[in-house]
Order: structure tokens, then C-alpha cells, then sequence
């Protein structure tokens, strides 16, 4: 194992987040996976267990971008593509997660976020590409320790080629986001999408015109344009196409 992957061993595995045991794996449906997804590209997801660090529920579309087999493939196989200039964000990344959530959330809410950043892996061509990555804490063991992670790998250089080097805690449940997070400063900013935002959103990123938006909202067209215009104003963008690639960057679609 390189010294710089070990760091990110050191993150995951020092003594407050280590897990201690196993942890049983709720029942994953597909629906469920659909729901965890944002996918603006061709992805792969797993499962991995800190316990002890091995993969399970791995997608066959792994092979399509990494080469790697199924069965065959291990957590330090994927963080071997990691781009070296990434790792020391990845790492911090990582540090600054676990502690926003020991001071300002509170770790009981793990299972309730969704962890969203960007870097860079070594496609199966020998090319880096831009990765968005999405993380869903699935199990905790009985200290809080971490457990079962989904992470959900989706190629996004087709979007923009440019990181942000920020992160993104979404909210689930009704739970608060934190957007556009950076490990220098630990700025706190809610996002003020309310749900309906967020459907249109989505709707939009797939899309559909305001009066298909409408149609499957049963909603009126001239509401859907209000929503526009006032979701366009919260995030501080000119246009649609600025806003999408925001949006995708910080995981709301």
C-alpha cells in the first residue's frame, strides 16, 4: 500500500470512526438504489464495510470503466486510480466530513446524508477522468462507528472538466444541506431548494419543457416558470446550463 493511500486509511480508520464489528446490511431494493442515484453519466456503484474493508453489491458496470472483474476487484484496486494530486484533497475531505459532523450535525445523523464531492480516477484507457462521487452511510455499529457505505462513482467530464475542491452534505428526510463546504474555511450554508424546487429541478436536468414540467407536477406552466425564475435567483446563476452543472456538481440532481 502507498503512503498516500494509507492516509486515507488513517482517515476512515482512526479510533473514533473505526467500526468494531460487522454491521448487518439492510435489505437494498432496486427502487432504493434509484432513489440514492444521481446519475448524469455512466456510473458504477459497491458497497464497502469499514470494518474490514471488503466490497460487496459491486455493479457490473465497473468493468466498463475501471476493467476490473466483480469478484476480483478490492476498495485499494479503486483507490489505486485515484489521481496522486487528488489524494491529499481526498483525504482532508474526508477528515473535514467526519468532523462537521461531530460539531455540527451530530453523528446519530449519519444514516440521514448523502456525502457529495469530485475527483479524478484512472479510466480502464489509462486516462484520468473527473468523478462524481456520492456517499450514503447505510449501517452504523452500536459506538457510531462506521459501518456499510453505498458510494456511487459517475463520470462527469462530459459536464465540466474543472473540481471545485468542494463538498456537499445532502440532506435526507427533511434534513438541512450544507453546499459548497471547503476544508479551509468549514462555511456553513443551507440551501434554500424547497422540495418542489428540487422535483423541478430534476425535471429540468432531464429535459422536460415547463409545460411537461407542469403535466407531470399538476401544477399550472405559469407556476413552473415562477419556480424557475426563483430557484435561478437562490443559486446565483444566469441560466439554466450554469445551474444544471452546479446543481450536478453539488448533488441535487
Amino acid at each position: 500500500m502507498s503512503t498516500q493511500i494509507q492516509k486515507l486509511h488513517d482517515v476512515w480508520l482512526n479510533y473514533r470512526n473505526k467500526s468494531e464489528q460487522n454491521t448487518d446490511l439492510p435489505q437494498i431494493t432496486l427502487e432504493d438504489l434509484n432513489n440514492a442515484i444521481t446519475s448524469t453519466g455512466p456510473f458504477y456503484f459497491y458497497v464497502i464495510d469499514f470494518a474490514d474493508m471488503s466490497l460487496s453489491h459491486i455493479s457490473p458496470s465497473i468493468y466498463d470503466i475501471h476493467h476490473f472483474e466483480q469478484g476480483k476487484v478490492t476498495f485499494d484496486d479503486i483507490l489505486n486510480t485515484l489521481h496522486p494530486d487528488d489524494i491529499d484533497f481526498l483525504s482532508k475531505t474526508e477528515a473535514s466530513i467526519a468532523k462537521f459532523f461531530y460539531e455540527n450535525i451530530g453523528e446519530e445523523k449519519f444514516l440521514h446524508y448523502k456525502i457529495n464531492y469530485c475527483f479524478r480516477l484512472k479510466m480502464r484507457n489509462g486516462e484520468y477522468a473527473l468523478i462524481n462521487h456520492q456517499a450514503l452511510m447505510l449501517t452504523l455499529d452500536k459506538s457510531g462507528g462506521y459501518g456499510k457505505v453505498l458510494n456511487i462513482h459517475t463520470r462527469i467530464d462530459h459536464i465540466t472538466k474543472s473540481n471545485t475542491y468542494q463538498f456537499s452534505l445532502i440532506g435526507l428526510n427533511g434534513e438541512p444541506s450544507y453546499m459548497n463546504l471547503s476544508n479551509e474555511t468549514a462555511f456553513l450554508k443551507e440551501t434554500a431548494f424547497s422540495k418542489r424546487e428540487i422535483e423541478i429541478l430534476r425535471l429540468v436536468s432531464n429535459g422536460n419543457n415547463n409545460n411537461e414540467i407542469a403535466d407531470k407536477l399538476f401544477i399550472s406552466e405559469l407556476t413552473v416558470k415562477k419556480h424557475r425564475k426563483n430557484i435561478l435567483q437562490k443559486a446565483n446563476c444566469k441560466n439554466t446550463t450554469q445551474l444544471i452543472k452546479n446543481c450536478v456538481l453539488q448533488g441535487l440532481i
